[in-house]
């Protein structure tokens, strides 16, 4: 199974810059959309289905705000989205679909993660998600293997980001936010898909508009592959692609030895 995850900063403009036209050409299986900054007319009008693929969509209900999408090539047997909280609910962050059958229960997930860049007020509205979110995660590994796709917002390790000495006190890359990836990982039993695939220097998915950061490679890795144990260990290679951009993110593929 091929999943692609993307933060297309706008779904509009991530296909006139290519974003769909290049889809085509890969072959998923799946993909996870974040930042689609459209509303149902927009979206299933123009986006619904790609390549086969047919989508499934959370959005926000401020217009031109956030809002996250998920195509499969496989029917599911349940779509949920949300998180069951409003003031997330509100801002389209989460789309689940589940492809359930005899002996398997197995999610895929696409969800986008707030930012804290814009000031103290949002870096709160993180927190909460991020508290609100992990008993969440730890319940639906409980019951289901999945793999959740999204663009969180944080860069987990020094080797994450180009600049780490001075962003240690950048949303992003605060102790807090890191420190709850860590659990995620240790205490909660979840796996960076991307790592342990590639640790390697300087792999990055995001980059500032500001200056030449992009083709400095002065960059963030903010997309990521999150999974249940089972499931990740059947990863088995990982590609982010570069060769145009769609967006200030790129898109993060990784090849898992299953079908759905």
């Amino acid at each position: 199974m091929r999943f692609i995850t993307a933060n297309l900063n706008g779904v509009r403009s991530a296909a006139s810059k290519g974003f769909f036209d290049w889809l085509d050409r890969q072959k998923a299986d799946a993909v996870g959309v974040q930042e689609l900054k459209a509303q149902a007319d927009v979206v299933e009008a123009k986006f619904a289905t790609c390549d086969k693929l047919s989508g499934h969509f959370h959005y926000a209900e401020k217009k031109g705000y956030s809002g996250v999408g998920l195509y499969t090539r496989e029917t599911p047997s349940d779509v949920i989205t949300g998180v069951g909280i409003t003031e997330f609910d509100q801002e389209g962050r989460w789309v689940e679909k589940r492809f359930d059958k005899p002996g398997r229960k197995l999610s895929l997930i696409s969800v986008y993660f707030p930012s804290g860049t814009s000031g103290e007020e949002r870096q709160a509205v993180k927190y909460r998600f991020l508290a609100a979110l992990y008993p969440q995660l730890m319940a639906l590994k409980a019951e289901r293997e999945f793999i959740l796709v999204a663009d969180v917002n944080i860069a987990h390790k020094e080797i994450d980001l180009k600049n780490w000495r001075s962003n240690q006190k950048n949303s992003g890359f605060l102790p807090e936010e890191r420190a709850w990836l860590t659990r995620l990982f240790d205490e909660g039993g979840l796996v960076d898909v991307f790592r342990t695939l590639n640790d390697r220097t300087e792999q990055y998915t995001w980059w500032s508009a500001r200056g030449a950061a992009r083709a400095n490679n002065v960059g963030w890795r903010l997309d990521y592959h999150l999974a249940t144990p089972g499931i990740a260990a059947l990863a088995k290679s990982e590609a982010i692609y570069t060769g145009q951009m769609f967006s200030d993110h790129a898109p993060l593929t990784v090849d898992y030895d299953f079908q759905l």
